[in-house]
């Protein structure tokens, strides 16, 4: 018999046009990203496939908090590849303990439940609070509800579009789970009038990301804790975003000296190099779990664990909180020069912005493009407001040359 001839693979495109449309026909579409197809990185640096570099005022949604290929991080992920990467839970492994312990305490909290994603993390604390309700509260079986904030973003599955206020999100994936109450954000009086005895806990972004990087009011967070804590449920506070740096301090709750009953936690928790997210609470809170009710075939692999260690290292020093505090006056100061220059509005905590362009000038996806021809990596939001969260490790100079860029693109 007669072997059929070899078929030789496709061969590879490399420039960026033509990688971009051997795309459209084999993935799906829910995304819609810039037109640049990148290849490399370090640092703050990213080159494209054609040789051109841009600076990365993104950070992968602050995934890459500590910038591209960290050596620190890259040394760990290595030493680990050439041990262990995966065990799944159904057995013990050498990683695990000592990562728990160390994300509790540099959170303050007493339990670690890990897993992968930021979606994950919210789905998992959702049900924590639920079972916390039923076991600790008495809240009756199938009667708990957890209040939310208009504007939220903390994920795309079924559960959390279900309490999103986004059409985009939420169309056409209905019917959509019960027990969410929603309230506008940065109300306390709001909330209260939510909050009864079927109330589990409350689900607040610290500050809202996806919204356009929306800060509440000095008080706000510490209200809700007391709120919370005075009608007998937990606050769970998403830090996926803006935690582990980014704001100028380890969590954005501790700009006002809050602890919540539980932390969920992401992104930047990988490093960059494997997702990686937990949910970090009070240890009452946590024992409501017991074996077989809550899992994850990858959650808290041995890898995961070795580069989560890894960041909570870097943290550990407070160099990188010290560094994006100091920075986030850079960033601030040089939003005002351009308040009333095409900039309308803007808000920053941190090294994270919000920016409001004047609509006249285009829409934020317009501003990214441009933005994109002068080497500066953005992502747009909601109308013509465009968000910059580029890695703690950016100097001074390089934070000025973005915002000399965005000056430029504005004029």
């Amino acid at each position: 018999m007669t072997a059929p001839a070899r078929i030789a693979p496709p061969r590879t495109p490399r420039s960026a046009s033509a990688l971009i449309d051997a795309e459209a026909p084999v993935l799906a579409h829910n995304y819609h990203p810039l037109p640049v197809v990148i290849a490399r990185a370090e640092g703050v640096w990213v080159e494209d496939v054609e040789g051109r570099r841009y600076l990365d005022m993104l950070a992968g949604y602050s995934a890459l908090n500590f910038g591209h290929r960290h050596p620190a991080l890259i040394e760990a992920a290595h030493r680990q590849l050439d041990r262990l990467t995966l065990t799944s839970r159904a057995f013990h492994h050498d990683r695990l303990g000592v990562f728990a312990a160390r994300l509790a305490a540099l959170t303050g909290l007493d339990m670690v439940l890990p897993m992968n994603t930021g979606a994950e993390a919210v789905e998992s604390g959702i049900k924590v609070a639920r079972k916390w309700a039923y076991d600790v509260k008495g809240v009756p079986d199938g009667r708990a509800t957890v209040v939310v904030a208009a504007g939220n973003f903390h994920g795309r599955t079924t559960t959390i579009v279900s309490f999103s206020d986004d059409d985009t999100a939420r169309g056409g994936f209905g019917p959509f789970t019960p027990g969410f109450r929603t309230v506008p954000y940065n109300d306390l009086a709001a909330l209260e009038a939510a909050i009864d005895e079927t109330t589990a806990a409350v689900l607040i972004e610290p500050i809202q990301g996806e919204a356009g990087v929306l800060i509440p009011d000095d008080g706000y967070l510490t209200g809700v804790r007391e709120l919370t804590r005075r009608t007998n449920c937990l606050l769970i506070a998403d830090e996926i975003q803006s935690g582990l740096g980014r704001t100028g301090r380890t969590l954005a709750v501790d700009h006002e000296s809050v602890v919540p009953d539980v932390l969920l936690l992401g992104k930047a928790l990988g490093g960059g190099i494997v997702p990686v997210s937990a949910v970090v609470a009070r240890r009452e809170v946590m024992s409501v779990l017991g074996p077989g009710q809550h899992g994850s075939t990858f959650g808290g692999n041995p890898l995961a664990a070795a580069v989560g260690s890894a960041v909570i290292d870097l943290l550990e020093t407070g160099e990188f909180q010290s560094h994006a505090a100091e920075l986030g006056t850079v960033l601030h100061d040089g939003l005002a020069a351009l308040t009333g220059k095409g900039v309308t509005g803007f808000r920053t905590r941190g090294l994270w912005a919000g920016i409001d362009v004047d609509p006249s000038l285009g829409t934020g996806r317009d501003l990214c493009e441009r933005l994109l021809q002068q080497g500066i990596l953005v992502k747009d939001t909601h109308g013509s407001t465009i968000r910059m969260a580029p890695p703690l490790t950016i100097t001074r100079e390089e934070l000025e040359g973005a915002l000399e860029a965005l000056a430029r693109t504005l004029a």
